[in-house]
């Protein structure tokens, strides 16, 4: 039997700057969390920064950073690794979990309530004073690397009996809240991101903000700051306003057919 270990962290790099409007002194506290290699969860809507937020913070610290998308059918062995046939011989694989538990930097489990739950228990080694992961299927308990840091997300907005964090998972994390900017500051972040005029994208923020009271009329999330820069994107292709919202707002929240009538009133009122 044969191990591989891939170790190299420059595929794992950010390059460039990834753009980040910090508010509540974001940066400071994680820093904070990542020099006494403390795990942090992130709570928040879907879209509201996140997931950039973890790259800023990985680029800051000069960290690679392995991002892995859960999902229902995520097993442990997607994460850990798992034994592979390579010209007729038998050779160990790491996952992604486990490659940034030999190199260090960030490893991010982005939507972690969307994993099995038999998944995610296999993190409860690494979120304590051990900071050890066991390899069952090949025996080995690998000690985290110094700079290694593990980061989870997941949106509150999507709780329930089926999809929660065990207690046992979340008091194992620093915890920090997310949600939608300010009007101002996602004014902001979206002139910079989306690339377009100021007042465009105070237009797009007072879309989304009416967008999001409609929660309390059947709509299941709110128009996040992501899908505003993609309606910004569109708009700097030279796509019509009310084409653009529509597209890149109406269409992607809601099948409902009421819901979408009213969203596309409230575009052409403010287009």
């Amino acid at each position: 039997m044969t191990h591989f270990f891939d170790t190299s962290d420059q595929d794992f790099r950010i390059s460039e700057q990834p753009y980040f409007l910090d508010r509540e002194n974001r940066g400071a506290l994680f820093r904070s969390a990542y020099d006494a290699r403390l795990p942090v969860m992130l709570k928040g809507p879907t879209g509201c920064g996140k997931s950039r937020f973890v790259e800023r913070m990985a680029f800051d610290l000069d960290l690679p950073l392995i991002t892995i998308s859960c999902h229902e059918d995520l097993f442990a062995s997607d994460l850990v690794g798992r034994f592979l046939l390579k010209n007729d011989e038998t050779v160990w694989s790491d996952g992604p979990l486990t490659r940034a538990v030999r190199m260090g930097g960030i490893c991010y489990l982005d939507e972690v309530v969307e994993a099995r739950k038999d998944t995610t228990v296999v993190i409860h080694p690494l979120t304590d004073n051990r900071r050890i992961l066991p390899i069952d299927k090949t025996g080995e308990i690998i000690k985290a690397h110094p700079d290694f840091l593990l980061v989870i997300s997941y949106n509150p907005g999507y709780q329930s009996v089926l999809k929660d964090l065990k207690q046992s998972t979340r008091q194992r994390f620093v915890a920090m809240a997310f949600d939608y900017p300010d009007p101002e500051d996602e004014a902001t972040i979206v002139e910079n991101e989306g690339g377009i005029a100021r007042q465009t994208a105070q237009k797009l923020v007072s879309l989304a903000v009416k967008i999001r009271g409609l929660k309390e009329h059947g709509l299941v999330e709110g128009a996040s700051t992501r899908l505003l820069i993609y309606a910004a994107a569109l708009l700097r292709q030279g796509v019509s306003p009310q084409t653009a919202a529509r597209t890149a707002i109406t269409l992607p929240l809601t099948d409902d057919d009421r819901l979408q009538e009213t969203m596309n009133d409230l575009i052409d009122d403010l287009f």
